[in-house]
């Protein structure tokens, strides 16, 4: 067994004690680190291993087939070339213990910061910090300026500077901690903030993909996940299992056969136009001509119907599995609450369907930090 595998297994076992104390503890998130997980986007020039984004997603798929909040957490390794306009010299302090560094944060809803000599003096409360318990560096979001063309900034702080409010109650995606975060009265020095969506410092290839869309083929794989765990269930159980009413078996009905074949059409077919829209921006970096408006409309587009997709099959295996579903102890009822939270994000929401086919059709995306 790799090492991968080994994770993956020790993942199996635990993931009930995520869900119940509603976070990836730090033990667990340092056993991702070997596994390159959060050296998969630091720069080279600090040590970084970067994988090209379809490798990396592969990865947070896994993950997420064994569980989906795990996955979730992990899908923030991708996230530190949201850093790329970063200072260089900040880039290098805050990577000098090594390349694993632990990126969470919260930039939503922007909070009012009160400029200073040195920096913002950053004060407010922000939500869904996933990830938040284990970080090594933290943000928050704050007001844009003339400086950054009005686009909003994020401050990096040490987690000591920050408080993690427990408050996360939900019944999907339950073990990500996506906490509140509470500041008061610090100041961030200027040269540690960032311009979101800003023009990075670094000449690397991953760091000219765009950021704030691989965030959001990170967050939407991790629903294919899901719902690959739900339809593996589905075969198996499927096989298996007679009814208590002592009909067939479902493998024995035709309708259920044609459902799970259906299923497994509708996902592999979203995954396919996914991950070859992610290998054919990376093979335009590669190549010298940069990501395109139309082919990041397609990296858009894939991740907002794989996490839609994915749904839609959990909702259709659901639908033909019988009564046993509807106990609160069925396997197949957390799965089902995970699989409908990334189709929420405002990343992967409907209206992205509507920002590609405007760009497709030549005209400006319609919704705001669309690549």
């Amino acid at each position: 067994m790799g090492k991968f595998e080994e994770v993956l297994a020790e993942l199996a076992e635990r993931k009930d004690e995520f869900g119940r104390q509603r976070y990836v503890p730090r033990d667990f998130v340092e056993k991702l680190k070997p596994l390159g997980v959060y050296r998969a986007s630091t720069p080279v020039r600090f040590g970084g291993d970067p994988m090209p984004p379809a490798r990396f997603l592969r990865m947070i798929e896994r993950i997420s087939a064994v569980d989906g909040s795990t996955g979730w957490v992990a899908s923030f390794g991708s996230q530190l070339v949201y850093l790329g306009s970063l200072p260089l010299e900040s880039q290098a302090k805050m990577f000098a213990g090594g390349p694993d560094v632990v990126f969470a944060g919260a930039l939503f809803p922007v909070q009012d910061a009160v400029p200073t000599e040195r920096g913002y003096r950053v004060s407010g409360r922000w939500k869904f910090a996933s990830g938040s318990m284990a970080a090594d560096i933290i943000c928050v979001g704050i007001p844009g300026d003339d400086a950054s063309a009005g686009k909003p900034r994020g401050a990096l702080l040490r987690p000591e500077d920050v408080e993690i409010v427990q408050d996360w109650d939900v019944e999907g995606m339950r073990g990500t901690g996506s906490f509140d975060l509470v500041v008061k009265d610090v100041e961030v020095p200027r040269e540690w903030t960032f311009v979101r969506g800003g023009a990075p410092l670094l000449d690397e290839p991953l760091y000219q993909y765009p950021a704030i869309t691989y965030a959001a083929q990170s967050l939407s794989v991790v629903s294919a996940g899901v719902a690959r765990a739900v339809l593996d269930f589905a075969e198996e159980v499927g096989s298996g299992r007679a009814s208590i009413t002592g009909a067939p078996k479902l493998a024995d009905r035709a309708y259920y056969r044609a459902a799970i074949a259906e299923a497994e059409a509708s996902l592999r077919s979203a995954r396919a136009y996914f991950y070859e829209a992610a290998e054919e921006a990376w093979q335009s970096i590669l190549d010298g001509a940069g990501v395109s408006d139309r082919e990041n409309a397609h990296l858009r587009l894939s991740a907002a119907h794989l996490a839609r997709t994915a749904s839609e099959v959990v909702d259709r295996v659901v639908s033909v599995s019988g009564t046993a579903v509807i106990f609160n102890e069925h396997p197949l009822r957390r799965l089902v609450a995970d699989a409908k939270v990334p189709q929420s994000h405002a990343f992967l929401s409907l209206a992205m369907y509507d920002a590609a086919g405007a760009v497709f059709m030549g005209q400006p995306p319609t919704v705001p930090a669309f690549r």
